[in-house]
Parts: structure tokens; C-alpha cells; sequence
């Protein structure tokens, strides 16, 4: 094919996002911050309680993952313009709100959470009164902030939590589909940006599987075998504070709708034609992708004894729908039957069960007990939302649960 088509390809994949497409702009700005800290590895926005001069029962909130610094832009716009004013309604309780931001969000867990680490001893230090702090994050803030104050309580640091919350942070793993793993290493090179995500150090620590070449084995990254060995080594979650935790997904084991073995996406040229993407299904092997295309080579990728992951309960990220818009903006035929798929299955981001088992994947959670969650106290959904959506159940839910 002559080098437009490559230079049309380059320029889809420059756009691929993992959580969203790349270069897109937040929908609205974020009002100036009443104190900026600047931290080591990242910054804080700092928010004043309505009528409050200072920093007055806080709510210390990290962010999630993506490439590149925070946008702090994009981390108000989904808490605040969503289906709830989380902020609004939390500044009106006299509430100062503390947003965490990462120099690199993709960065180790274990190097942002020096940030987390940083960012909660500077609230004490500029809290006005001696209410307890929330301390929690969104995704992989979640993740960041548990260990971060595990780390804290084992070096006899006194963070002051009462409640740490997550929202939808995936604590048993999350699930990005192996047949869009590979495609980021195929289409690599021609531009790297959506391998850059995938293969960052973040994303290995929270993916359950990873594909670390096109024609590899999927199998749990070494990253993510030491980040859980290092929480281990930590206790895996702080002790002093009350756990709570959100997910966006169904707790009845209703899944998507995605189904198992199903095209959620198939191209038909001229720079992708025959490259189609399968959701998840039991095989052994099971096909989940070919890719053939201005690229050249065809190359068939299988997984073997997974579950139905695609379709599962759990909060969902349009992981199809970014691939096939991107493709389709440069002229690309695209058929899209399924624009998003289980990302952080509804049992991973409640601690509960595991993802490798059907059973445990589909498990009906509301009618188990709740002690075997890890988690003191947590809520699903009433469906199985985009991930870490800002609801009203989620919002005055958390809401309810601040410390006094």
C-alpha cells in the first residue's frame, strides 16, 4: 500500500487512548485553586469548604491513571459535571477538598504513592481543626493511596485517617483485552503512543494479565508479581483507618451484554481489512484478535483457560469504541458492535473473590457475606456504569461516610 495509508495509520494511532483518546481537551475548566502544593512527583489542588478560610475536615482524593502529568481540568470535570456535583455538594458539608495529581500518572504505584505520602503529611500540617481525613483515589489513585498509607502506618507515620475510600480501583487487577494488547505492539512501529500506556509501569502493576510482546503468552507481569509482594510487605492495607470502597459495576452477576466470543470490532480497509477483535470467551485456545492490514503480516492471537472478562459485571471502559472512532476518523470501514467492555471487574473493585475463575467472576455479590470482602463497607452499582462514573447513589453514599 503506498505510504498515505501508513501515514492515515499513524495518524490513528496516535489518538489511541487506553482510557480515553489522546489530545482530547476536558469539557470544562477548573475553577483557580484556593493553594497549589507543589510535592515531590506531583501537586495538589487544594479547594476551601463553602464559608471556610483554611483547610477544614478534609477529603484527599488521587488521581487515576493515564499518560502523561494529572489534568487537573479533566479530574474536576468528572467528579463535578457528571451525574452528581460530587465537589459541589462536598465543599457546601464545609468540606475542603485536596486533589492529588501526578507528575506521571503512568508511573510506578509505588513511586506516586511517595506523592500520596506527601500530600496527606501537608494537610495535616495545614489542617485548622482535628477532624480525621478521607484519603482515597479513583482507579489507580485507589490503589496508590492504599499502599501509601499502609507504608505510612508501618514506618509508625501518623497519617490521621478515619476513612480510606476507593472508586473502582481495581484490588484483584484490571482487565484491558488481550487481542487490544497486541495490537498496540503491532501498531508500535508507527507510532508507540498506545504501547507507551499499556507496557507503563502502572498499567503492568494493575493489569491481571499482560501481553509483553505480539507474539507472547499473556500471564501476569513480573511489575505486578513485585508491586503485590511490596504490599504484601506493607500489610497489604492500612489498619487504622475504616475501608470502604465503590464499584462501578453490578453486585447481582448480571454482566454487560458484551458477548463471549462475539466480533466487538472488525475492520474492512483499506488500512485494517481483516483485522476483528472477539470479546473474551473460555476457549483453550480461545481467538480473541487477527490483525492484518498496511502494516503487513496477518497474525491470529489466542488466550487460553480465561474467563468471559469482556462482558463480566464491573465498570467499563470504551476500549473498542477508541480503537474503532480513531480508525473510522481516517477513513477506515469499521464495524463496532460493541463499543466497551469490563474494565475493573465489580469483584475486584469490592476485594472480593478473584478474576482467573468464572464462578468467581460472575458471582452473584449481593448474596454473599460481606465479611469476605476486604473492604469494612462497600457499594456496586445499580448497572454496570462507565468506570469510576460520579453518581448520585456512589456520591451521597461517600458522602454519608465521612468521618465526623
Amino acid at each position: 500500500m503506498a505510504d498515505s495509508g501508513t501515514e492515515k495509520f499513524r495518524k490513528a494511532a496516535s489518538t489511541f487512548g487506553l482510557v480515553a483518546p489522546t489530545g482530547r481537551a476536558a469539557a470544562s475548566q477548573a475553577p483557580p485553586a484556593d493553594e497549589v502544593w507543589q510535592l515531590p512527583g506531583g501537586s495538589a489542588r487544594v479547594y476551601y469548604g463553602e464559608g471556610q478560610k483554611g483547610v477544614v475536615r478534609p477529603v484527599v482524593l488521587a488521581d487515576g491513571f493515564n499518560l502523561g502529568p494529572s489534568d487537573f481540568d479533566w479530574l474536576w470535570d468528572g467528579l463535578e459535571n457528571g451525574r452528581f456535583p460530587f465537589i459541589s455538594e462536598l465543599r457546601r458539608r464545609g468540606r475542603t477538598l485536596v486533589l492529588i495529581g501526578f507528575d506521571e500518572r503512568s508511573e510506578s504505584i509505588l513511586r506516586n504513592a511517595e506523592t500520596v505520602m506527601a500530600a496527606t503529611l501537608r494537610t495535616i500540617a495545614e489542617q485548622l481543626d482535628d477532624t480525621r481525613l478521607l484519603v482515597g483515589g479513583f482507579s489507580m489513585g485507589g490503589i496508590v493511596t492504599r499502599y501509601a498509607l499502609a507504608k505510612m502506618e508501618l514506618r509508625r507515620m501518623d497519617h490521621r485517617v478515619g476513612v480510606y475510600a476507593s472508586f473502582d480501583s481495581p484490588h484483584r487487577g484490571a482487565w484491558v483485552p488481550v487481542g487490544l494488547q497486541a495490537f498496540a505492539h503491532y501498531t508500535a512501529p508507527v507510532d508507540d503512543t498506545y504501547l507507551r500506556q499499556i507496557s507503563s509501569p502502572a498499567s503492568q502493576q494493575m493489569l491481571w494479565r499482560y501481553l509483553d510482546a505480539l507474539d507472547g503468552t499473556p500471564k501476569e507481569s513480573p511489575l505486578r508479581t513485585e508491586f503485590l509482594e511490596q504490599l504484601g510487605q506493607v500489610g497489604s492495607w492500612p489498619r487504622i483507618p475504616r475501608l470502604i470502597g465503590v464499584s462501578s459495576g453490578r453486585g447481582d452477576g448480571v454482566g454487560n451484554g458484551v458477548r463471549a466470543g462475539a466480533k466487538a470490532l472488525s475492520c474492512a480497509g483499506p488500512l485494517c481489512d481483516g483485522t476483528y477483535f472477539l470479546a473474551q470467551s473460555q476457549g483453550d485456545p480461545a481467538e480473541v484478535a487477527v490483525l492484518n492490514g498496511v502494516l503487513g503480516g496477518k497474525h491470529t492471537v489466542t488466550t487460553s483457560g480465561f474467563p468471559e472478562l469482556d462482558g463480566a459485571p464491573g465498570g467499563t471502559l470504551e476500549s473498542f469504541g477508541i480503537i474503532g472512532d480513531a480508525l473510522a476518523d481516517v477513513g477506515e470501514g469499521v464495524d463496532l458492535a460493541h463499543r466497551s467492555g469490563c474494565f475493573v471487574p465489580s469483584v475486584s473493585a469490592v476485594a472480593i473473590r478473584d478474576l482467573g475463575r468464572q464462578e468467581d467472576l460472575y458471582v452473584n455479590i449481593d448474596e454473599l457475606p460481606p465479611e469476605e470482602s476486604e473492604l469494612d463497607d462497600f457499594l456496586l452499582s445499580q448497572d454496570n456504569d462507565p468506570h469510576a462514573l460520579m453518581t448520585e447513589d456512589i456520591g451521597r453514599w461517600v458522602l454519608d461516610r465521612l468521618p465526623d
